[in-house]
């Protein structure tokens, strides 16, 4: 299932937008801050694109993995037009442990596998227990739209008087239902690579940047992972991966940053 971000969707939003009375420069930057992701939930009846858990399949002179293995992406299978420099085969492994307390620059959180690698499976060695396995059978690319608090806070700060926070939360959260309106919204997803962080108690971008402030708009979200009810250690967990751009290119993956929130 493929929602292409076409000129026909941004024309339908404009004009619902300007239907809401918002004005046409908020439009426009609402715009820019939309961004291509791709998607995986558990059901469909496609082929295998990513699996969750098990014990990951790394060539055997590569290190053991310090933390359990949380899904394999199948590279091959990707869109070529995600917004990322991705590899073009190959597999994506990200690793993670269940607890708020496991973030910041890590070098085997991600791993990357090159096609025809001879590979055998490698259980973590943790405290934790390797997640439950599952095949992510159903993927779509599509858009993925900011956290409204996110764009709000990034674009007029937190000093607002509560008039003002008022009208911008209002603003954005119209910007929102009129592009939902002219696109309909996503089921429920479980796995995405790219697309806008997910904030609960704070923004994962805003932290790897106060952390790693050198080239700090050089960091992107590479994925993001919706724990299911089987991680009982966080409670609607949300783990992220992030890596600057330019390390992503360069397959510099011990160079990738997690952030862990519940």
């Amino acid at each position: 299932m493929i929602e292409h971000r076409n000129t026909d969707r941004v024309h339908r939003f404009r004009a619902e937008a300007a239907s809401r009375g918002l004005p046409a420069h908020e439009t426009e930057e609402w715009l820019k801050a939309v961004k291509p992701a791709v998607f995986w939930t558990y059901k469909g009846d496609g082929p295998v694109a990513a699996r969750l858990g098990g014990d990951a399949l790394l060539p055997r002179e590569a290190p053991t993995p310090t933390a359990p293995l949380v899904a394999t992406v199948d590279c091959s299978l990707l869109p070529s037009d995600t917004g990322l420099p991705l590899p073009a085969d190959g597999h994506l492994l990200f690793f993670a442990e269940p607890n708020v307390s496991f973030y910041g620059s890590k070098t085997d959180i991600v791993r990357y596998v090159p096609a025809g690698t001879r590979t055998t499976a490698r259980p973590a060695d943790s405290w934790y227990d390797a997640y439950p396995s599952h095949d992510l059978r159903m993927a779509w690319f599509g858009t993925s739209t900011p956290d409204t608090d996110t764009y709000a806070s990034a674009k007029w700060g937190d000093d607002l008087d509560d008039e003002e926070l008022d009208r911008v939360t209002r603003l954005v959260e119209d910007m929102d239902g009129a592009w939902t309106s002219t696109g309909g919204l996503w089921p429920m997803w479980t796995l995405a690579l790219g697309g806008n962080t997910i904030a609960l108690n704070c923004d994962p971008l805003d932290s790897v940047r106060e952390d790693e402030p050198e080239d700090a708009e050089n960091w992107v979200l590479l994925a993001t992972w919706r724990c299911g009810e089987e991680v009982k250690q966080l409670d609607q967990g949300i783990i992220s991966w992030l890596i600057r751009r330019t390390d992503l290119a360069s397959l510099r993956f011990d160079r990738a940053y997690l952030w862990v929130d519940m």
